[in-house]
């Protein structure tokens, strides 16, 4: 073939006669409020930056003023900004040099996260080497002149002094005040909002930041603070939510690792598993429709900024919901993976499809045969009607530990729709151990025999999981009926017959 010549009919280069400077208008930080970024998103987006400034220990609140809420904090013990890295962190555009491993990538993170969905953004920060310093952002004033306040150095010390058990002597405060969703909350409905939110909240983070989550040095806590009594209303660990963390595979011989040769990037290793089929486990049903959450799983410095697709390498296939892949971005720039703003996908070039056309394993299979089986495995247990299925529950809510409501949605099918079983300890008559309104879906046990079951300690809103739990399997399904016959209110006396005359034992003990 003989070598392309350029026609002559078209100007390959466009002609210039200088150049001019022409800096953003003030109405750029418009356009950040209207990025798209989902409420979930944003808040990952302020946690990176934590786990980029060394955090061990982040806690997102939610502030809340009788039935309002007022506003919500992302608070860590990071190393802490200064006044100068503050201006530089609160610039928009502004220019910062990130670590080589960092989360933050284009350095518009915190300020499209947040005006996203606030109408202030306020920043409270302090190291080991410099007091608490603080800058805010209105949106009104930021659209009109780029005007960003200095909070008052006071201020910035209480707001600091207020979360003394997590600052110590370094750390960062995140401040959404004027929030618009919550100025949709009606009267009445924060209690559900709350629990719609952070349940969604749970498991973004839980997903997307497994890999950190997964070791014990870091932590995130998302709680309700009452702004009054500072009384935490609720508190809930964010657990691991692993896209791969299965028991045992879907088939023999997975998880296997194809080597892939990308044009411009060199060889990128996946990691192809195949799930075991009807899985029960929320890590595969319960982070999204089966459809989208096959195929790619794609991670930036142990971060996951892709959860599932092809990257239109092939269509969604209902025979394909057990296959997920795991790839880690290369560490070198490169043209062929390109990450959105928002790290909820990766964009890629025809190079990186041509490469998964020739990917094979250490023993020479071919990728395309990993594809079959995974298909093949979903197609076998379909065939197979003879397993044996759990009855559908109420879903356990406030005062049972996160890891143990994980285990119950793990364990049995949720019953959708249906207000959530909670349990409050409460003043009883002494022969009372427990007793149920079925009407507010909540269990109430005699906080007479709460010192039974905390060792001495002060109780919290998750305190005596074993109890807890045993009661929620033994009266889940009183909540499911019309009414409660003779033959269970009998079971009722019975139970707390013997719990009450068990308690009193542990007490004497």
């Amino acid at each position: 073939m003989p070598p392309y010549q350029p026609s002559a009919d078209w100007q390959y280069e466009v002609p210039t006669t200088g150049s001019k400077r022409l800096p953003p208008a003030a109405r750029y930080v418009e356009s950040l409020t209207h990025q798209g970024y989902g409420f979930e998103a944003a808040i990952a987006d302020l946690v990176d930056n934590s786990i980029d400034a060394g955090a061990g220990k982040v806690v997102i609140s939610f502030l809340r003023d009788e039935d309002r809420l007022v506003s919500l904090l992302v608070v860590d013990d990071g190393s802490g900004m200064n006044d100068e890295a503050l201006d530089t962190a609160m610039t928009v555009g502004g220019r910062q040099d990130y670590a080589e491993k960092a989360l933050g990538h284009f350095g518009a993170g915190l300020k499209a996260a947040s005006l996203s969905h606030a109408d202030s953004l306020t920043v409270i920060s302090r190291t080991k080497r410099s007091p608490s310093t603080g800058r805010r952002w209105l949106t009104a004033r930021a659209q009109a002149d780029f005007t960003c306040d200095i909070v008052d150095p006071g201020y910035c010390q209480e707001l600091v002094d207020r979360y003394d058990g997590l600052i110590e002597w370094h750390g960062t405060i995140v401040r959404w005040d004027r929030v618009r969703a919550f100025d949709t909350v009606t009267a009445g409905q924060a209690d559900r909002y709350l629990d719609d939110a952070i349940e969604k909240l749970e498991t973004h983070l839980g997903l997307h930041l497994h890999r950190f989550l997964a070791d014990d040095s870091f932590h995130v806590d998302i709680v309700v603070e009452d702004v009054t009594t500072k009384e935490e209303l609720d508190h809930r660990g964010v657990e691991p939510i692993d896209p791969f963390g299965y028991r045992i595979p879907g088939r023999a011989g997975y998880p296997r690792t194809y080597t892939t040769p990308v044009e411009g990037v060199g060889e990128v290793a996946l990691t192809a598993h195949i799930w075991p089929p009807k899985s029960p486990l929320v890590s595969f049903r319960g982070i999204g429709p089966l459809a989208e959450r096959q195929g790619f799983y794609i991670y930036r410095n142990d971060r996951l900024v892709q959860a599932g697709g092809w990257n239109s390498t092939r269509s969604a296939d209902g025979h394909l919901a057990l296959a997920r892949i795991a790839i880690d971005l290369p560490d070198e720039p490169n043209d062929v993976f390109s990450l959105t703003v928002k790290k909820d996908g990766v964009t890629v070039t025809p190079a990186f499809a041509r490469g998964l056309e020739q990917a094979t394993d250490p023993s020479g299979h071919a990728f395309t045969e990993y594809v079959q089986e995974a298909q093949t495995t979903y197609r076998e247990a379909a065939k197979r009607v003879t397993e044996v299925t759990r009855d559908a529950v109420i879903p356990a809510g406030k005062g049972l530990d996160p890891k143990l409501r994980r285990a119950l949605r793990d364990e049995l099918p949720v019953l959708e729709g249906e207000e959530p079983i909670t349990f409050r300890w409460a003043s009883l008559a002494s022969d009372l151990f427990f007793e149920l309104d079925r009407e507010a879906r909540e269990i109430r046990l005699n906080k007479m025999y709460r010192p039974a079951f905390n060792g001495g300690r002060r109780g919290g809103l998750n305190d005596a999981p074993v109890v807890k739990s045993m009661l929620y399997l033994m009266v889940e399904e009183i909540f499911q009926k019309s009414r409660v016959r003779a033959t269970r209110a009998d079971k009722i006396a019975l139970w707390n017959s013997v719990l009450v005359t068990a308690a009193r034992c542990e007490m004497t003990r």
